[in-house]
């Protein structure tokens, strides 16, 4: 099935801010890394913040759809527990987050439509904490390293050796399933 106009626009976006950083995104730099006229790409996406909440939307998407298969059951019947380990999971593979995810998560703070597609998204898969009983803190923790070694990798141009990748995950993944008074 050939992929369609919007969802190769989108992705050419991507690779704009990947390569350019999100100051480089623009609708013309879009068109043409999508191979499409700005009249093509304007079809789709009006402006330019037309464009950028569709690519928050489908990043978001793209996480959901990693962190759905990880789960693997419906995401209404998992605790909190089993969504914060399928998170730390898709995390510490490397396979969830990039430099352009970074760029679009920092341009959306300062617009509430924007971080609203992300706090949505954030909110299913790391709840907020109901108590500061120890699994809970785990819990948090285990979501922050997570995040952290994402943030590590794409702004230090480092990539962690895969076996203390594996580690780290392993450590993550342990911290969601530490029950009150665990140490691990």
């Amino acid at each position: 099935m050939r992929p369609s106009s919007r969802n190769l626009i989108l992705d050419a976006a991507i690779r704009v801010t990947e390569r350019d950083g999100i100051t480089g995104l623009t609708l013309e730099s879009a068109a043409e890394e999508a191979g499409v006229t700005k009249g093509g790409l304007m079809y789709h996406f009006r402006t330019r913040d037309d464009l950028l909440l569709a690519i928050q939307k489908h990043l978001t998407a793209a996480w959901e759809e990693q962190l759905d298969a990880e789960l693997g059951k419906p995401l209404a019947e998992a605790s909190a527990r089993e969504t914060v380990e399928a998170y730390a999971r898709v995390g510490t593979r490397g396979t969830a987050a990039s430099k352009a995810d970074l760029a679009f998560m920092l341009e959306s703070v300062t617009q509430p439509e924007l971080s609203r597609v992300w706090e949505q998204m954030m909110r299913r898969w790391s709840p907020p904490l109901r108590s500061a009983e120890p699994a809970e803190i785990d819990l948090l923790l285990a979501r922050l390293a997570t995040d952290g070694l994402w943030l590590f990798e794409a702004t230090s141009g480092y990539q962690l050796p895969a076996p203390i990748k594996k580690a780290l995950g392993e450590r993550l993944v342990a911290l969601t399933r530490a029950e009150d008074g665990d140490d691990a």
